[in-house]
């Protein structure tokens, strides 16, 4: 049993997770931690009082992010079209790993993975194979586009958002969907 946070604490405990959420979101997960408590007006004795470690912040930041995943999931689980449920999960998960350089890290591989990043790692390729089979049986999808294919594609335009900013990648997604899609599918 954890005794509940004073009020003072559990209202330093937020401002330092709002804070945290930000500069991970611009610096990536090596963000500084004396930016962190600097931006929350504390001191980083009491972040670490609330967080020991940086994979304990980053750890009670992931939950709310990751849920992002599965909505995009959900979301494309209801499109009855294969083809706009596809490509409706891969521009929402791209853009979300394209503004959040702290969650590209997690799940590009470049920082430590928490367990609940690796589970939403095999949470969201379980998602994606769903949705490619779906194509593939729609006829939707080229015939000769492997779950590796799209994966490696999406990992580098995240790459590409990341380095150059959102147009590039967006810009570049329609070619990769003009590729992926059938020959004989209908456009959308």
């Amino acid at each position: 049993m954890t005794k509940p946070l004073r009020r003072d604490a559990a209202r330093n405990r937020e401002k330092l997770l709002r804070e945290a959420a930000g500069v991970f979101t611009e610096q990536g997960l090596d963000g500084s931690l004396e930016e962190i408590a600097r931006r929350a007006g504390v001191s980083i004795g009491t972040l670490y009082n609330h967080f020991p470690h940086r994979d304990a912040l980053i750890d009670a930041l992931l939950p709310a992010r990751l849920a992002a995943m599965d909505d995009f999931a959900a979301r494309a689980a209801a499109e009855p079209d294969a083809w706009v449920a596809l490509c409706g999960f891969i521009e929402e998960l791209l853009g979300q790993m394209t503004a959040d350089r702290g969650l590209l890290e997690a799940f590009t591989g470049d920082h430590p993975a928490a367990a609940q990043v690796t589970q939403a790692c095999h949470r969201g390729m379980s998602n994606l194979s769903e949705l490619l089979q779906r194509a593939r049986q729609a006829g939707a999808l080229r015939a000769d586009a492997t779950d590796d294919d799209v994966v490696h594609l999406v990992w580098a335009l995240s790459l590409l958002g990341e380095t150059t900013g959102s147009p590039a990648w967006r810009r570049s997604l329609g070619f990769v969907f003009d590729g992926l899609r059938a020959p004989h599918a209908p456009n959308h």
